[in-house]
């Protein structure tokens, strides 16, 4: 299992400095994996992205947020267009610098909705996956739907609807990604979607509730670890937070990040690392009582 962090826990700016950067303080942290943000994969330095891994001995992984000129649940087919190709491209990026897994919301715009979505819009959005599943599994990725919370898609909000998905489309390298921040809004509990979900759970964000320190908002983290020793998890699990010392302008205006809950993203990141690993250590010793 790898233990990993979102590279917006270290910089907002992510030309080649900020690619090395981000995987240097990951490995100080003590990570195992960089999840490194591709928003404009068509602009990511993929040689520096390859010798920062390299040089830091780390695993990758990517993730990213369409907008609303690249929405696949656009009734707009150009717009739709526009979002495989973005998509595809990711997928790509991924692939050239040794990763496995791409997620995110990349089932409709990251962005607030002021309608339910439609039956066109939904199938556009699973036709477009479909196709990108498939060219994911052409160059050895995997394609994860990131379950978010209602500001930021209408499609995807619990883990039941992303089942629906996921079956509906019906890829084997399409799975899901459950996070503890959007989960803490939306669903029941902590622990019936990571029973629900079982196999098709393939990759997991670790957040407070106010993006913060883990351990100091209102996440079950308890139960949910033990959810995923249940199911026998063994994916990567990544720590993300945010705070406007750090992230960029603009995505700190879209996440709603209106205040600096931290400025030493080093203590942060390293009491990550040991907050996850303490929690999986301990579900492991279940097994002996």
């Amino acid at each position: 299992m790898d233990i990993g962090c979102h590279g917006l826990v270290w910089t907002g700016s992510f030309e080649a400095p900020g690619i090395r950067l981000a995987a240097q303080k990951t490995k100080e942290a003590g990570f195992d994996l960089i999840e490194y943000p591709l928003m404009d994969p068509f602009s990511f330095d993929t040689k520096a992205a390859v010798s920062a891994l390299d040089e830091y001995g780390l695993k990758a992984s990517a993730s990213l947020g369409l907008s609303e000129g690249t929405d696949v649940s656009s009734s707009d087919a150009q717009i739709v267009a526009a979002g495989e190709e973005l998509l595809m491209r990711a997928v790509d990026v991924l692939a050239d610098i040794g990763g496995t897994y791409l997620t995110g919301v990349i089932s409709s715009a990251m962005s607030k909705y002021m309608e339910p979505a439609t039956e066109v819009g939904l199938q556009n959005s699973k036709r477009a996956i479909g196709r990108v599943a498939d060219h994911a599994a052409e160059r050895g990725v995997n394609l994860g739907l990131e379950v978010v919370n209602r500001y930021e898609t209408n499609i995807l909000n619990t883990a039941r609807q992303a089942m629906r998905f996921i079956e509906e489309v019906e890829r084997p390298n399409l799975s899901m990604h459950l996070d503890t921040y959007h989960m803490n809004i939306e669903e029941s509990d902590m622990v019936s979607p990571v029973l629900d979900a079982g196999d098709v759970l393939r990759y997991v964000h670790i957040g407070e509730s106010h993006r913060g320190y883990l351990g100091t908002g209102s996440v079950d983290f308890d139960n949910f670890f033990k959810a995923l020793g249940r199911v026998s998890y063994d994916g990567p699990i990544t720590f993300e937070s945010f705070s406007s010392a750090v992230v960029a302008p603009d995505l700190s205006r879209s996440l709603g990040i209106w205040r600096n809950l931290w400025s030493d993203s080093a203590a942060l990141g390293a009491h990550a690392n040991r907050f996850i690993r303490d929690r999986l250590e301990a579900v492991e010793t279940i097994a002996l009582h």
